[in-house]
């Protein structure tokens, strides 16, 4: 009996590798023929960084705004505009760090939204991992409940990644901040 249920689970897990592998080939060929598109096509010009730290909430589902931050930088032709705003209670128990990212579809945007291009769902005793979608937009969802931390991303337009990342909170707040967002907007910008 020992043997077949050893079978059994080593199929299993077979079997998962064999989906795993697939989803990163699939991955690998979107990251391949978003590489050609912009070898073709060019880097896209990014948004000011401003006009990104301008879609940050004054507020993040209560927690008041700290900071709000913004740059641009760039190398070999791409650039990409970030903006972050910092929000926490009064003793800092409860944070969340909100960021909007602008890559102008840069290589490095295929590595900060690797996410965006394959099929995740993975849960243990107290955490979970999986991509979704939040709207009409993908996303990604990881939290902890032992720490209560973890962080919810979105890819729009193929070119923005706007991220919440918590500590001391739960994941409806996360989600509740990255609502705050107009991404309808973000994804008008250009």
């Amino acid at each position: 009996m020992t043997n077949c249920g050893g079978k059994k689970e080593k199929e299993e897990k077979a079997e998962e590798a064999s989906v795993s592998s697939l989803g990163a080939v699939g991955a690998l060929k979107e990251m391949a023929a978003q590489a050609e598109s912009m070898q073709k096509n060019g880097p896209v010009k990014t948004v000011d960084f401003r006009d990104l730290k301008a879609l940050l909430p004054a507020d993040a589902d209560g927690l008041d705004r700290k900071e709000a931050t913004g740059e641009k930088n760039g190398a070999t032709g791409f650039t990409i505009s970030t903006a972050t705003g910092e929000y926490a209670n009064n003793d800092n128990t409860e944070t969340i760090e909100l960021t909007l990212v602008d890559g102008g579809g840069s290589p490095m945007m295929m590595r900060l939204a690797a996410w965006s291009m394959m099929e995740v769902d993975k849960e243990t005793d107290d955490s979970y991992e999986k991509t979704s979608t939040m709207g009409n937009y993908k996303s990604y969802e990881k939290y902890d409940n032992r720490d209560k931390s973890g962080e919810i991303a979105v890819l729009v337009n193929k070119r923005f990644v706007v991220t919440a990342k918590g500590r001391g909170i739960s994941m409806d707040k996360l989600k509740a901040t990255l609502e705050d967002i107009d991404l309808d907007k973000l994804a008008r910008m250009n």
